[in-house]
């Protein structure tokens, strides 16, 4: 194990890590180098990851953890930020700007806090999350994150004159917990990713506009009948043609909106913000939640769709 101290310390800083939280990641990494046995487990466990098979890696990582007294969720963070040092160098050797590293690093911030906001925890209770970011598949540009994915709802989608079939490729986004989601940040972003030289050649056929989509929660076409008007997430669903979309029985996606309150009773959810409120109110209403798959073109300026969505 490499003693990485500097650079934790780098890495907290540059991605904005609660300062609360940084003695947390401190005197785990000083117990991890503590001593030889330790140092070799956690060796072992970076060289399970970095094979063939990383699948088994997490408990033996967790297990670790526990044999100096750390909760799986913050050695399972620390793990990546660790990571992260030789993930900037892969990003030098490719020739991808350093700015770009950072702003994918701060997913782990982002993860920190939604874990700290739902269980009280210095770490991140989704870890498996981030190995799109250290296999170099999955960029943040700008406010969004993107990678390569693929078409695969058997009809094709028509838009403009042009269509995108099963295994045609295209740039699927998602959306950290970094602030508001502005229709300048989205636009911004889109042009970043139509730009982004490893996106290159993710074109729709026959043209040179970009093929975006996302499934998610906010993708949720009865959104436009319970959200205010001036909602954010109404924004975004106005960028694509949603083009499915399915009712859930348990709103799986709550602890997003309400962090500790996520199995709270509809009349026990706090509502501080219109959106609490908004959804407080569906699911006190007996009303469904759910989540929808969305695409659109994008020329390099402008957004591309056939149509509006409510």
């Amino acid at each position: 194990m490499k003693d990485l101290t500097a650079f934790l310390d780098l890495f907290m800083e540059k991605t904005g890590y609660p300062e609360d939280s940084r003695d947390t990641f401190r005197d785990l990494n000083r117990k991890l180098l503590a001593d030889d046995e330790t140092k070799a487990w956690f060796d072992r466990v970076v060289a399970q990851y970095e094979s063939d098979d990383p699948a088994p890696f997490f408990p033996d990582l967790d297990a670790l953890g526990d044999s100096i007294g750390v909760h799986k969720y913050s050695i399972e963070l620390f793990f990546f930020m660790y990571q992260a040092w030789f993930l900037r160098a892969k990003y030098a050797e490719k020739g991808l700007p350093e700015t770009i590293f950072w702003d994918s690093m701060t997913d782990l911030r982002a993860k920190l806090v939604e874990c700290r906001n739902v269980y009280g925890i210095n770490g991140s209770f989704v870890a498996s999350w981030f190995h799109g970011f250290f296999e170099m598949t999955r960029f943040a540009l700008g406010r969004l994150q993107f990678e390569i994915t693929e078409y695969g709802h058997g009809e094709p989608y028509t838009c403009c004159g042009a269509s995108v079939r099963d295994g045609d490729k295209l740039i699927g986004m998602h959306i950290p917990s970094l602030g508001p989601l502005t229709t300048e940040l989205m636009l911004d972003a889109f042009k970043r990713a139509y730009n982004f030289p490893l996106f290159a050649e993710v074109r729709v056929p026959g043209t040179d506009w970009m093929p975006f989509c996302c499934g998610s929660y906010l993708l949720y076409p009865p959104h436009y009948d319970f959200l205010p008007p001036q909602s954010n997430i109404l924004k975004f669903m106005d960028c694509f043609d949603i083009i499915s979309s399915a009712d859930s029985e348990v709103f799986n996606d709550k602890w997003r909106i309400f962090a500790n309150y996520k199995d709270a009773e509809p009349a026990d959810l706090p509502r501080d913000t219109s959106l609490r409120r908004a959804f407080a109110d569906r699911l006190l209403a007996g009303g469904k939640t759910g989540s929808g798959w969305g695409i659109f073109f994008f020329d390099g300026e402008k957004i591309l769709k056939n149509g509006a969505n409510r």
